[in-house]
């Protein structure tokens, strides 16, 4: 199912969705909607499965002695994992937690699925045999490709191993300069990779550095005979609520490298991050997303339930709300002082909080 949206700045090719959810790494608030006892009493997630039934996921004894748990966020794909590898009777539940999670991103326009287990286990032989499972269980059902994402190359390389040779080949997220090794696998398995701009020691402080790091791995990934349309750089969307300035930073970063390597790169990000730490974060996500594509992004990390890139660029922006939120995008709201004064005040209340 093609993603639900216009194309970049450049009109060169649609907006493509790297669907963020299959991740361990993914919450729900308790209490919360989504969370209430099942018959037995055990507290569980609420979930719609494939066939169109409400089902329960009992959360895992390991998760409920989580601090997480204990702070009020469940960590349900990684109590989804647990649960199905349980080898208990709740097992097939969990198994169809995970593929209505899938499948429920590619139903809103993934194009790509983010798979992700690293907060799995701190044990690298597990990270890297739930991968293998994972992957396994999801590739023949998602109709996508899957990206394979990690901090440890190991555990791509593994997870790209378990995709087989069926379809299309899979993406690799991500390379970077701390480790450029990634782009040897990108280019023997023959699909997409991501690059970053993070650099050989850390993260980026400005648009230049990201310009020249993500300018550096792109001619690596040329150089290894990966070709242009299959490179996606993230030039990396930091929150604007630590410092007004990251969202200009990597928005400029999008333009210089959209102008240096023209229409076939792809740039892309998780363009949700920008707004961590800020109420009515949609407003803010669906703002930055617009100009983000203004820009020259034509992908995004991100939820597509949460986040209907079609109806974001469609978004009326003489509106009160969306100046409010470009200007503190933009960094002419300070400290984000005129947009809390309005959220206070309820002149946000047009897109529902998350």
């Amino acid at each position: 199912m093609p993603a639900r949206s216009a194309g970049n700045a450049e009109g060169s090719h649609p907006f493509v969705v790297i669907g963020e959810n299959v991740h361990t790494t993914r919450v729900v608030r308790r209490p919360g909607p989504l969370v209430r006892p099942d018959d037995d009493g055990r507290e569980s997630i609420e979930f719609t499965d494939e066939a169109g039934e409400t089902r329960l996921l009992p959360i895992p004894p390991e998760e409920l002695r989580t601090q997480d748990y204990q702070e009020g966020r469940v960590k349900h794909v990684r109590s989804a994992v647990r649960v199905a590898l349980s080898g208990g009777p709740d097992g097939p539940v969990g198994l169809a937690y995970l593929h209505a999670v899938a499948l429920r991103q590619v139903a809103a326009g993934a194009q790509y699925l983010d798979v992700n287990v690293d907060e799995y286990s701190h044990r690298l032989h597990e990270q890297i045999e739930v991968m293998t499972w994972l992957v396994g269980e999801l590739a023949p059902i998602a109709g996508v490709p899957l990206s394979i994402d990690s901090s440890n190359l190991d555990i791509i390389r593994a997870g790209l191993e378990a995709c087989g040779g069926e379809g299309d080949p899979p993406m690799l997220n991500s390379a970077s300069l701390e480790r450029a090794e990634a782009l040897e696998l990108a280019a023997a398995i023959g699909g997409a990779v991501i690059v970053t701009s993070a650099g050989a020691t850390g993260m980026p402080s400005d648009s230049e550095q990201r310009v020249a790091n993500g300018s550096e791995m792109i001619e690596r990934a040329l150089a290894r005979g990966i070709p242009m349309e299959r490179i996606y750089v993230d030039p990396l969307v930091f929150p604007i609520s630590v410092d007004g300035a990251f969202g200009e930073h990597c928005l400029a970063a999008i333009r210089e490298l959209r102008l240096r390597f023209g229409p076939e790169l792809h740039i892309t990000g998780g363009m949700s991050n920008v707004s961590f730490g800020i109420p009515q974060r949609r407003l803010i996500n669906d703002v930055f997303l617009v100009m983000a594509v203004e820009a020259g992004a034509d992908s995004g990390i991100i939820d597509p339930i949460a986040n209907d890139v079609g109806a974001a660029l469609a978004r009326d922006r003489s509106t009160r709300p969306f100046q409010l939120a470009l200007d503190v995008l933009t960094g002419a709201d300070r400290n984000c002082r005129a947009y809390m004064k309005a959220f206070r005040a309820g002149e946000l209340e047009e897109v529902a909080a998350t």
